[in-house]
């Protein structure tokens, strides 16, 4: 079972690395770059060509693109500084034809000064993006030269609500470990993924921040700081991180007894991806709920009113387009007096997640009664059946104790798949109902174009999918011990 595990695990990596380099190659090298700057207001407003490509090339050298250096970071390689900065000097043409030399395409702006570019290859493209994907914090992370006796250490103390949390100095984070109300209620910032800048979209974020942070307005608390300043803000002070002397301000100073004052707010609504989580996960229960009794029902009264009736239902939900089902289901909701749009009441109205939970776990209520009937009739004329049936079992009997246990192990394979990737969200539900979740995340950062977070999103969504098979498999042989997931050459 261990190499067999190990095999699953090291297949399962390899497969991860194939699917996003594929996408890194499509996104960098088959989509035009200039695209990435149609909605981008700030490079719409420049008028001068010279901004323009300075902020074009900044921005693809931001992204991943292309090295870019200008004529002073040229001249920053150099003995002479000053004279390689001269405009059409000797040492400036010498400096350009190295350059030049070295694979790079050599410009010049309108006043003359040089500048340079050099397109990634695609090895270097796939490196550079996994080589930055994994950080570890740790105390040696943080170098300010205005603060030379910065302590460097990990250590146990009590957070501003009397927890015990695991801090550092030193490190970019000063929580490492801590506790908190929000689910997973034990939170860590040791280790992180790095999935790069997003732009044009949240320009200048994380895109694991984009995804994860909460959402909506700012949530004030009484807060007492290191220095014994009390005050209502919204400041999260697990979220600290490390800021440089230089651009610490009185505010600063007033509340923190060290340079970890660059901190992010509380904010009301979950994050996009537990929004879509939650709705996700109540509507699969609802759909588990409704469709595996329904089914098993159906088997047990194969060709007679209860199956019939259950066919028609399965028809129906399989021949209405998803849309006009929305819609319609929307349309009762409504003269029920239920919310239209999510924001109308928001994430913390029980009110905004029925319509979308009861659309998504009834979409999906149609598959699932037509499977189990289908496990559960196959199953009904198998040797030990007859074999039940024989003994003198009623039918309750066999098909509770005996068909229900070999016929849900298809389910009890994809229920992980389908639990984890309530994360991915629902893209057409969401949009109907203007959920600010993960369904339209992807499908709106292709459409602007933002490079960073597609790739982001195809990582997290692949790794998901991939392991979250792998998952279903072990599960399955908890279910039934018969199931032996072996690998070639274990002993049998």
């Amino acid at each position: 079972m261990k190499r067999y595990i190990l095999g699953r695990v090291i297949r399962s990596i390899f497969s991860i690395f194939a699917v996003v380099t594929i996408a890194l190659i499509l996104v960098y090298t088959l989509t035009p770059r200039d695209s990435i700057f149609i909605t981008d207001t700030t490079y719409q407003k420049l008028k001068a060509a010279d901004d323009k490509n300075r902020y074009k090339f900044n921005t693809w050298e931001s992204l991943g693109y292309l090295r870019f250096d200008e004529q002073k970071d040229m001249c920053a390689k150099t003995d002479d500084y000053d004279a390689c900065m001269v405009v059409g000097s000797d040492l400036a043409k010498k400096q350009a034809a190295k350059y030049e030399a070295d694979g790079y395409t050599v410009e010049k702006y309108s006043d003359g000064r040089y500048y340079a570019h050099k397109d990634y290859s695609v090895p270097e493209l796939v490196i550079n993006w996994f080589g930055r994907l994994i950080k570890v914090d740790h105390p040696f992370k943080m170098y300010d030269s205005n603060n030379e006796g910065l302590a460097r250490k990990i250590y146990i103390e009590n957070d501003y609500n009397g927890l015990p949390a695991i801090k550092c100095s030193g490190c970019e984070h000063k929580y490492l470990i801590y506790m908190d109300g929000t689910f997973p209620f034990v939170h860590q910032n040791i280790v992180s993924l790095d999935f790069g800048i997003s732009y044009p979209t949240f320009s200048g974020v994380d895109v694991a921040t984009v995804i994860t942070q909460s959402q909506g307005n700012a949530v004030s608390q009484e807060v007492t700081f290191e220095t014994g300043k009390t005050s209502s803000t919204a400041v999260n002070l697990h979220s600290c991180e490390y800021k440089y002397t230089e651009l610490l301000d009185n505010i600063d100073t007033s509340r923190f007894s060290d340079n970890y004052a660059n901190c992010s707010s509380n904010l009301a609504d979950p994050s996009m991806i537990s929004t879509s989580a939650i709705q996700g996960i109540i509507a699969l229960i609802l759909t588990y709920l409704i469709g595996i009794p329904a089914g098993m029902v159906m088997a047990a009264n194969k060709d007679k009113w209860q199956d019939k009736l259950g066919t028609v239902y399965i028809n129906i939900m399989s021949a209405v387009p998803s849309l006009a089902f929305i819609y319609f289901v929307r349309s009762i909701g409504m003269f029920a007096g239920l919310p239209d749009k999510f924001p109308v009441y928001g994430a913390h109205d029980v009110r905004s997640y029925i319509m979308p939970v009861l659309i998504l776990g009834l979409l999906s209520t149609g598959g699932q009664m037509l499977w189990i009937r289908r496990y559960m009739v196959d199953q009904s004329s198998a040797d030990y059946v007859k074999f039940a049936r024989a003994k003198g079992l009623s039918n309750n009997e066999i098909f509770r104790t005996h068909i229900l246990r070999n016929a849900i192990i298809p389910f009890v394979n994809g229920f992980p798949s389908a639990v984890i990737l309530t994360i991915s969200g629902a893209v057409i539900t969401e949009t109907v109902f203007a959920i600010p979740g993960m369904g339209k995340m992807l499908p709106d950062s292709i459409k602007a174009y933002n490079n960073p977070m597609v790739i982001g999103l195809t990582f997290i969504f692949t790794a998901v999918s991939i392991f979250a098979l792998l998952l279903g498999d072990l599960l399955v042989t908890v279910v039934d011990p018969r199931i032996q997931l072996q690998a070639k050459g274990d002993a049998r």
